[in-house]
C-alpha cells in the first residue's frame, strides 16, 4: 500500500487578475525574463527560476502560473511577477486573489494493475478505458472530486484537485476500492 510520501505534487496551476489591461509588447521589452510572441501565443510568458515556474500574463490582466511544485511556490512566483510589474510603474492590485485551478500529483501504488479487471470492477459510469486510444484507465472520482489515471505499471496520476490533500485521499480511495474488489495484492 502506498504511503503519504509516495504521492508527489508535479504541477500546481493557479490564476489571478491584475484588474487592468496591459501592454504586453511594452512589458516584453521592459522585462528581460519575459517572452512574447503574439503570432504563436496571445500571452507574455515570464519564467522564474526560484521557484521554477512559468507565469502567463494576458492583455486582459489575467495571469496564470504553472509548473510550480507547491502552492506556496505559486504565490512566490506570482509575487515576483507582481513586484517586477510594480517596479515598472504598473499599478497592480495590492493583494490579488490567487485561486488554485488544478493540482497534478503522481503516486506509485506499489504493484502491477490489471486495468481490464479494474475497469469492470469500478463500473463503467465512472471509468473510461480504451487501451488502443490511451494506455491508462481514467477514473472520475466523486470524493474527492478528482480524476485518477491508473496505469498497468501501478503508477497513478491524480488531476483536478484544488487542495494538496486531495491526491492522498484519492490514492487511499483507489487502494481501498481495489482491496474491496480483490484486485490488490
Amino acid at each position: 500500500m502506498p504511503t503519504e510520501e509516495s504521492v508527489q505534487i508535479e504541477n500546481v496551476v493557479a490564476s489571478t487578475s491584475l484588474e487592468q489591461e496591459l501592454n504586453l509588447s511594452q512589458l516584453s521589452e521592459d522585462l528581460p525574463a519575459a517572452h512574447y510572441d503574439p503570432e504563436n501565443f496571445p500571452g507574455l510568458v515570464y519564467r522564474t527560476q526560484d521557484p521554477k515556474a512559468a507565469t502567463l500574463v494576458f492583455r486582459s490582466g489575467q495571469v496564470v502560473t504553472t509548473g510550480a511544485k507547491a502552492i506556496d511556490e505559486v504565490h512566490e512566483a506570482l509575487n515576483q511577477v507582481v513586484s517586477e510589474l510594480r517596479d515598472l510603474g504598473v499599478d497592480v492590485t495590492p493583494d490579488p486573489d490567487i485561486e488554485v485551478q488544478n493540482i497534478v500529483s503522481s503516486a506509485d501504488l506499489g504493484e502491477q494493475l490489471n486495468l481490464n479487471a479494474i475497469a469492470i470492477g469500478l463500473g463503467l459510469e465512472n471509468v473510461e478505458y480504451e487501451p488502443e486510444q490511451f494506455p491508462g484507465l481514467v477514473y472520475r472520482m466523486d470524493d474527492p472530486e478528482v480524476v485518477a489515471l491508473l496505469f498497468g505499471s501501478g503508477k497513478a496520476v491524480i488531476t483536478g484537485g484544488k487542495e494538496t490533500h486531495q491526491a492522498s485521499a484519492a490514492v487511499e480511495t483507489v487502494q481501498n476500492r481495489l482491496n474491496d474488489l480483490g484486485l490488490a495484492a
